[in-house]
């Protein structure tokens, strides 16, 4: 399986992006996938999680950008979006999706870049005016 982040660019703050994450290879199937970001210096974090478990979808998100960015995958898609609005400078970084393939994640560890089998290459996203 490997997966194709695309979608970055320059924006104003107060704009909008919208990242796409397509998936290929066998036939795919993941128990949970997830948009992290890293800026210079800095460590991957958390940006927000789809989980699929026994035909219930959540989603999750961080502190940071609940309420401004929205992560979705429509049924029998193979790419997951990040529709990201009112984007900040502190929004810029490199963003990677990220799937869990191979065990049924809790909750609690959705947040943990480990968690995650594969990743794509990234994109970037730049806030400024």
């Amino acid at each position: 399986v490997q997966l194709q982040a695309s979608g970055g660019g320059l924006v104003q703050p107060g704009g909008s992006l919208r990242l796409s994450c397509a998936a290929s290879g066998r036939t795919f199937s993941a128990y949970a996938m997830a948009w992290f970001r890293q800026a210079p210096g800095k460590e991957r974090e958390f940006v927000a999680a789809m989980r699929w478990i026994s035909g219930n979808v959540g989603t999750y998100y961080s502190d940071s950008v609940k309420g401004r960015f929205t992560i979705s995958r429509a049924r029998g898609d193979n790419t997951l979006y990040l529709q990201m609005n009112n984007l900040k400078p502190e929004d810029t970084a490199v963003y990677y999706c990220g799937a869990v393939l191979g065990v049924r994640p809790i909750v609690s560890a959705l947040r943990t870049a480990t968690l995650y089998d594969t990743w794509g290459q990234g994109t970037q996203v730049t806030v400024s005016s």
